[in-house]
């Protein structure tokens, strides 16, 4: 690749971002970050009347989260600023008129009422109306109006759009990184509306110059934006331009495989679509997150990259450096990516694995009252032998409140199982070794436990069942030797105690 690589993520703060918008900010990012590139945040507000505020802040603190930092954007390194488009808007007028003088645009009177009555009419016969080369001379423009006429409503000031004159007869042959060739029939194509009437650009002029002017080399965007690329590319044509190479990502699919995953799908089938949590400025409504859900963000970058890419290889698991090393637009598919809500919880089970007990155990304690005059270190050390069952923090506290507070109630099956007519005489002689004993360690446990059921032969299930019912009130959790010494010699008699007596 000879030119240095400049993409963007250019979102709309119409909202929060969408699971899928992040996918094509890292695959922006992964691109960029591969071929030592810039990865530039454009915001595209030019639709004034969708804007929501707040949305901006949001985008970008999902992007931090993820960990796909911007290197250029709103109030970053502002080498091609503002990037903001309500911010640029006093650019694109020039570059509108531009093209209306070189013979690539022209003005257009008609009313909304007009093209209506157009649209009703083509209706009626079975047809859809297209403003395009079949029918532009008859219609109010610049092109069915001599000069004279014309220069006379723009003097009068008449409302106008400036529309793109597409061109007739004409087979486009367009390049996707992705797809590969693509063949258009201009005919197809309407004369869109570049400029609006009330002064500001649509979405398709300020999109194109704003990467002209951005030296943006390789956009790369979602499936959605694949029917657009015949009328960007015939703007960079008409503006003499160098276009782009241009990507287009599969679209990301509900977890039934049948339909694009939309922002709705959340609340609906129970997971998140947001990467953080949102709160409707107008509702109120509150939307979950993944962040707030307990997942963490390595996890969720690692599952979104597999959605429309793999390396080619049986590995899953990836950090951010070896996903930049692996990643190539070649790979990308196609087809749509299903959108699996497990696969995501089994990428979060990989990384609780991979974290530190140490911070586990802050983020816990920082959620519960109960721990609060727990010693951190002690906390750690529990997390450290149940987090292998775990997927999210939220898992421990079931996971391990027996380390922290004795078993009121037992578990009504487990007591069945356990708990038999000789159970009562077998805990007092546990009781008895415990407190004839020095050294009070797991180790040290396990082996005089056990070696006094060998000797008494008794079966094993007969000790250990009620032993750990006594701990934990269920029959679950790690190595009950691990439990007794955690939680101390005087609480392992107590609770043996306490059960022995509620059961009897």
């Amino acid at each position: 690749m000879t030119k240095t690589v400049r993409v963007r993520f250019a979102p709309s703060p119409t909202g929060p971002l969408h699971i899928g918008g992040v996918r094509t900010a890292l695959f922006n990012y992964l691109f960029a970050k591969k071929h030592n590139g810039t990865f530039v945040l454009r915001i595209e507000d030019t639709d004034q009347n969708r804007y929501v505020k707040g949305a901006e802040n949001y985008i970008i603190e999902s992007l931090n989260w993820c960990g796909i930092p911007f290197e250029e954007g709103p109030g970053k390194n502002e080498k091609f600023g503002p990037y903001r488009q309500s911010e640029r808007k006093h650019l694109y007028r020039q570059y509108a008129e531009q093209l209306v003088a070189s013979g690539h645009a022209y003005y257009a009177f008609d009313t909304a009422e007009r093209l209506d009555l157009h649209r009703q009419d083509h209706e009626a016969k079975g047809k859809t109306f297209i403003y395009n080369w079949h029918n532009r001379l008859k219609l109010t423009n610049s092109l069915s109006l001599s000069a004279k006429e014309t220069q006379a409503k723009l003097d009068a000031g008449e409302a106008y759009v400036i529309r793109l004159k597409s061109p007739p007869d004409e087979t486009l042959q367009l390049k996707d990184m992705i797809r590969g060739d693509i063949k258009i029939d201009t005919n197809i194509l309407d004369d869109k509306v570049l400029f609006k009437s009330d002064g500001m650009p649509t979405y398709h002029l300020a999109n194109i110059v704003d990467d002209h002017l951005m030296q943006i080399t390789h956009v790369i965007r979602g499936e959605e934006w694949l029917p657009s690329l015949a009328l960007h590319h015939l703007l960079y044509k008409a503006f003499g331009w160098e276009s782009p190479e241009f990507a287009h990502l599969p679209l990301i699919l509900k977890p039934t495989g049948k339909g694009k995953l939309s922002k709705r799908d959340g609340d609906k089938l129970g997971f998140p679509v947001f990467p953080l949590e949102w709160e409707d400025p107008k509702t109120h409504d509150i939307s979950r997150g993944y962040k707030e859900d307990g997942y963490f963000a390595e996890a969720v970058i690692n599952f979104l990259a597999f959605l429309g890419w793999n390396p080619g290889t049986e590995q899953e698991i990836f950090s951010m450096e070896q996903l930049i090393e692996a990643f190539d637009l070649d790979r990308v598919n196609k087809a749509g990516a299903r959108f699996d809500p497990d696969k995501i919880k089994w990428f979060n089970h990989h990384y609780m694995q991979e974290q530190s007990n140490d911070i586990l155990a802050e983020t816990f304690k920082s959620q519960y009252s109960i721990l609060e005059d727990i010693d951190v270190n002690y906390i750690a050390l529990v997390i450290g032998l149940v987090k292998e069952r775990a997927t999210f923090i939220s898992d421990f506290w079931d996971l391990s409140y027996y380390f922290f507070k004795a078993p009121k109630q037992y578990d009504e099956k487990a007591v069945k199982k356990a708990f038999k007519e000789d159970t009562p005489e077998i805990m007092w002689h546990i009781v008895e070794i415990i407190n004839a004993m020095d050294e009070f360690s797991a180790k040290n446990l396990q082996i005089t436990v056990k070696s006094w059921i060998t000797s008494n032969d008794i079966g094993f299930g007969k000790v250990m069942m009620p032993l750990r019912l006594a701990l934990v009130g269920a029959l679950q959790g790690p190595d009950v030797f691990d439990i007794m010494y955690m939680i101390g010699k005087t609480e392992t008699v107590s609770r043996i105690k306490a059960m022995v007596s509620k059961l009897r």
